[in-house]
């Protein structure tokens, strides 16, 4: 009689543990709109969400300490003119968060240390490129300043953020809405999934594809997809009879996948997060309540199943910390911020060990917050590695966040440039912690005066009896 042998894995034990209620966010009216983005993001300092607006779009953005219940006059992040899509924290600096709303724009905010401490209507920089509204916005892993959207014009834009100037605009290529568009781990490549049933691998500053397949999943549903390990692809996407699916493929040889799983009936869209540290990739559906993963190996089948973490309440979105963000003494290996109706719960993923110590072959070298090249290099054709640090002692970060500089030409900014043509420029090197000291400063000189002149009016008014 032959034995079935559990395959060996270090992660086969992984389990989910929500946080304690005083360690969630309570009382946040999170967005009600019907999009299929994150509706979070977040990062070692803050967490950002997207919530209902009456008159145009916000979001609010939180230190990770502001735990318990959120006051209903908390300041929010407002400056957009219609509801916000998408919202992404920038890779190398914590302090930096793109938006992308109904409005056709995409904002850059900067937000202060401690948190906002009144609205936040003016943004860093806008840009204006495209027509219809943007619904997926993604920084460059390793390039300064780079960002790229996606809008329901069918367009994919590159930006260079400092120039706030569109330098490549890929137009051509997608026939129909654009669901998903992603970076590999270096960003020489884009991935982007379509609804005209084709999955592209993009050149990014050419704008030509490299290579596509049709048809990645049968049924007409939304297909998300992730560049994971060794430039392999995973698809998210559903069957003819809309079972929901995941796949893994080789652009290599795009004929066949290397394996497709059918999971189960539901309608929600599986959003793919992948830890490229351990190899698991989480799928989370919008409207679940479960987050299940899988163990992405060289060996067939490829995807292996790992386990479910369920709880009773569903999923509004869902935000992913980096890994400089996980408390590794506690064997921590990914940590979700899983939006309800009315609060925001953090889900721990944690590897049982006995030991405290620091555990190596849980925690590689993982990408830190440097980057390895300047937006303008990357742009002419220079690509960068990701700059890897440790995480034996925590990460600290050694260097200070680089100071957010914009350069604006004297031109509108509504235009988009086709050419990169050198213009009479002005840097704005005021931090806006600086700039909301000096506002709290004169609001309070001006109340000062208002006093003074009352004082004396009275003191005139005693003498004169």
């Amino acid at each position: 009689m032959s034995r079935k042998v559990v395959r060996t894995s270090k992660f086969r034990h992984v389990f989910g543990q929500a946080l304690k209620a005083d360690q969630c966010y309570d009382d946040i009216r999170i967005s009600q709109m019907t999009w299929d983005s994150n509706f979070c993001s977040v990062n070692p300092k803050f967490v950002a969400m997207i919530v209902d607006a009456s008159g145009g779009g916000a979001f609010i953005v939180l230190p990770l300490s502001k735990t318990g219940r959120i006051d209903m006059s908390l300041p929010t992040v407002c400056g957009h003119t219609g509801p916000v899509l998408d919202i992404e924290f920038c890779p190398h600096n914590d302090n930096i968060i793109a938006s992308g709303s109904e409005d056709c724009s995409v904002m850059i905010w900067e937000i202060p240390d401690g948190g906002l401490i009144s609205p936040l209507k003016d943004p860093v920089v806008k840009l204006d490129g495209h027509s219809k509204r943007v619904g997926i916005l993604s920084w460059h892993p390793t390039a300064h300043n780079v960002l790229m959207s996606a809008g329901c014009d069918n367009v994919v834009i590159l930006w260079n953020v400092v120039h706030g100037e569109a330098v490549v605009r890929i137009d051509s290529v997608h026939t129909d809405l654009i669901y998903s568009a992603c970076w590999n781990r270096n960003g020489s490549q884009i991935l982007t999934s379509c609804k005209d049933k084709k999955l592209r691998v993009l050149d990014p500053r050419k704008g030509s594809v490299i290579c596509e397949k049709d048809k990645p999943h049968e049924g007409s549903r939304p297909v998300r997809a992730v560049f994971v390990s060794d430039g392999k692809i995973l698809t998210t996407g559903f069957s003819r009879m809309s079972e929901r699916q995941v796949a893994l493929w080789d652009p290599k040889n795009f004929g066949e996948p290397l394996t497709l799983q059918e999971l189960d009936t539901s309608s929600g869209v599986l959003l793919p997060f992948f830890d490229p540290d351990t190899g698991i990739v989480y799928l989370c559906g919008k409207g679940d309540s479960s987050i299940r993963y899988f163990e992405v190996t060289d060996e067939a089948p490829y995807v292996h199943y790992l386990s479910m973490y369920s709880s009773k309440e569903s999923q509004k979105g869902m935000g992913y910390m980096p890994k400089r963000g996980l408390e590794v003494n506690k064997c921590e290996i990914a940590r979700f911020y899983k939006l309800h109706e009315r609060k925001c719960e953090p889900i721990v993923m944690t590897v049982p060990r006995k030991s405290d110590l620091f555990q190596e072959d849980l925690y590689p070298d993982t990408i830190g917050p440097e980057p390895s090249v300047e937006a303008d290099d990357w742009f002419s054709g220079k690509n960068g590695a990701p700059i890897l640090i440790s995480l034996k002692d925590g990460f600290v970060a050694t260097t200070k966040n680089k100071e957010f500089k914009v350069i604006k030409s004297l031109m509108s900014d509504s235009v988009v440039r086709e050419h990169r043509n050198p213009l009479p420029v002005y840097c704005v090197l005021m931090n806006l912690s600086d700039v909301q000291t000096l506002q709290a400063l004169q609001n309070e000189v001006k109340e000062l005066r208002e006093m003074v002149e009352q004082l004396t009016q009275r003191v005139s008014e005693l003498e004169s009896k």
